[in-house]
């Protein structure tokens, strides 16, 4: 394999490794080259992304690599997330954060296997939209956020407290949650069809 292909493979898997980051070991199964050349690669891919004409940089903190935005752009992406979001949340959303409210704390891979496919689109738009945020790490491999739910959740679905959420059904436990996800639709829906009216 040539060196050009195995760096667009390694930039690949940091960006989908989102902000849990992946470790030389991780890559060198995943790839199947050594340590030593990963290290290379790495080292090559930060002193691309020095570029100004590139908008990422790579992090390492032990041992752990994340792909990054770099922080002189910091302004843009404030403009980003004060820009007033669609009000329509995709099914997909609403799964993640039904998943996250009552799983929670949960971390992105755990969300992930209940739903059965990569949900990092979902989780940035709820943390957009401030219903969910990093409530902690979770002590292992990688030390990756722990995502909970926030205040305005609870303000936004009217509710005083999480013990108000619906009760789990047995079939939720071992399904994929699509019976509370279901429900956050319909109170979604709600939510959306009393503020057309006001």
């Amino acid at each position: 394999m040539e060196i050009t292909e195995l760096k667009a493979i390694l930039e690949g898997l940091l960006f989908v490794s989102g902000d849990e980051g992946i470790t030389i070991k991780q890559l060198s199964e995943i790839i199947g080259v050594s340590d030593s050349v990963l290290e290379h690669l790495l080292e090559e891919l930060k002193y691309d992304y020095e570029r100004t004409d590139r908008g990422f940089m790579i992090m390492q903190s032990n041992r752990v690599y994340h792909l990054t935005t770099k922080p002189e752009h910091s302004s843009y992406f404030k403009k980003l997330l004060e820009t007033p979001q669609p009000t329509k949340m995709s099914q997909a959303a609403l799964e993640t954060l039904a998943i996250i409210a009552y799983k929670q704390p949960i971390t992105r891979t755990e969300i992930e296997e209940i739903r059965g496919v990569k949900s990092d689109g979902p989780v940035q738009t709820l943390l957009v939209r401030f219903l969910i945020e990093e409530v902690g790490r979770r002590d292992s491999v990688g030390r990756p956020a722990l995502f909970g739910t926030t205040k305005d959740f609870l303000t936004y679905f009217g509710l005083t407290s999480l013990d108000e959420l619906p009760p789990l059904s047995e079939s939720a436990e071992t399904d994929d949650l699509e019976q509370e996800a279901d429900l956050f639709f319909e109170r979604f829906n709600q939510s959306e069809e009393k503020k057309a009216v006001d």
